[in-house]
């Protein structure tokens, strides 16, 4: 495993942000538990709202360090409350724990060889997303902050979430449960932080975007329903095949001619096609299936209101008719990043890692539940580089790849960068 840092992380340690406050110290007094913790949940790694081992851990740590401590939140989450000894405002920065059906490719000594049931089907299952090192650094800094709690001002609340990557069907879970469940009635922070290793970026280097960052992520399904015959009759049936490519083709208009794509970006996928069985019977019906991805509000509704049009109307125009959900399943809101916290958080980003290594990102099409959070307070979510230096993060394996690979120099960069955004918020100006 390499253990890489930019030369710039280990000559600018980061500016203390009050007088007993040295990031730099902190962050390197919990290394060793992080390296630890992030290995071993590696190497046993859990489903959505089944992270039943994760989160004994986590709350187990967090007991350790005194805090207030909830655990079964939206099935197994787990919250930790700290108490800092000086007034101050209430801050929340959250991790999620869950892994990926997905059976590691990677030859490391911790690599998982776990297996789990998912849609009724044993699948191996590993950390391709980074989960794990992001609950490994939140503990790490929530045992950085512990050791100074005397000197702290104001309350933190460490969210650590289950179901990132989606609920079980039939389930519910991730960030809209433990709000549901009312995590900020009982304790309403008035900024929330997040963060994801990302291998698109290098370690030492930290991606960001203030205002619309990640996408809303929604589902599709659309029935055509026809009249069977024979293959060699087409005329005696209505083709559903031949509807369903016809719509396929006329919905791409829907982005590149009815939307303003000046205004935002949007994507509409069809990732699905499924009707027939045999090459010399029309069959009745084809399932499609697909994903909407989009920035804003109002252009999310308009690809709603237009594709379920189009469906309806190709349909009509080959004689056949649509059953449509459009969204089937309403996924996460766009992770829009606060313009007036991103641009505090900024600063103490570019503390860390120094300007240059600190760079604007394009929208990123992904979507991430945290959204859930930024929506009902002002949020930050920022990446950290995982590939390691010299490796071009371009062609780098990309998160949920079975080939995923986390070069382990970037937990301290993740950590020292969230604990300068967190401490600089709580030690602010406005504070």
């Amino acid at each position: 495993m390499r253990l890489t840092l930019l030369p710039v992380l280990l000559l600018a340690t980061a500016p203390v942000v009050a007088a007993t406050h040295d990031v730099a110290a902190l962050e390197k007094s919990v290394d060793a538990d992080v390296l630890a913790w992030r290995r071993d949940i590696h190497q046993h790694p859990e489903l959505g709202n089944r992270e039943f081992r994760t989160s004994k851990l986590v709350a187990d740590e967090l007991r350790s360090l005194g805090l207030d401590v909830k655990t079964g939140v939206a099935h197994t989450g787990v919250i930790g409350i700290l108490h800092g000894g000086k007034p101050g405002p209430r801050i929340a920065i959250r991790a999620d724990m869950d892994a990926l059906p997905v059976t590691e490719h990677n030859e490391l000594p911790f690599a998982s060889k776990a297996t789990s049931i998912f849609r009724g089907e044993t699948v191996g299952v590993m950390h391709a997303c980074g989960h794990d090192s992001h609950t490994a650094m939140l503990m790490g800094i929530a045992q950085a902050m512990a050791s100074m709690k005397a000197d702290l001002p104001g309350d933190v609340m460490f969210i650590f979430q289950p179901a990132e990557e989606g609920a079980p069907d039939n389930e519910t879970g991730g960030a809209p449960q433990m709000l549901a469940e009312g995590i900020f009635k009982e304790f309403k922070p008035e900024a929330i932080f997040g963060m994801h290793v990302w291998s698109a970026l290098n370690v030492g280097q930290i991606g960001y975007r203030s205002g619309p960052f990640m996408a809303a992520s929604d589902r599709f399904h659309i029935v055509v329903k026809g009249v069977q015959t024979h293959g060699a009759r087409p005329w005696g049936g209505i083709d559903p095949i031949v509807t369903a490519a016809d719509l396929v083709v006329t919905a791409q208009n829907i982005v590149s001619r009815r939307l303003d794509i000046s205004k935002q970006p949007a994507v509409l996928t069809f990732g699905a096609i499924k009707g027939g069985i045999r090459y010399n019977i029309i069959p009745d019906n084809v399932d499609l299936i697909g994903t909407i991805r989009t920035f804003d509000p109002g252009m999310r509704q308009q690809i709603f209101d237009d594709l379920k049009s189009v469906a309806e109307h190709v349909a009509a125009a080959n004689g056949a008719s649509v059953v449509s959900e459009i969204p089937d399943i309403e996924g996460n809101p766009a992770t829009v990043n606060d313009p007036v916290l991103s641009a505090r958080s900024l600063v103490s980003l570019q503390r860390i890692a120094g300007a240059a290594n600190v760079v604007e990102l394009a929208p990123i099409t992904a979507s991430e539940d945290f959204s859930y959070f930024a929506n009902q307070v002002p949020g930050f979510y920022f990446f950290v580089g995982a590939t390691p230096v010299g490796q071009d993060a371009t062609t780098a394996p990309s998160n949920h790849s079975p080939k995923f690979y986390l070069d382990e120099g970037a937990l301290p960069v993740g950590t020292r960068a969230m604990l300068q955004v967190a401490l600089d918020y709580l030690n602010g100006p406005s504070h």
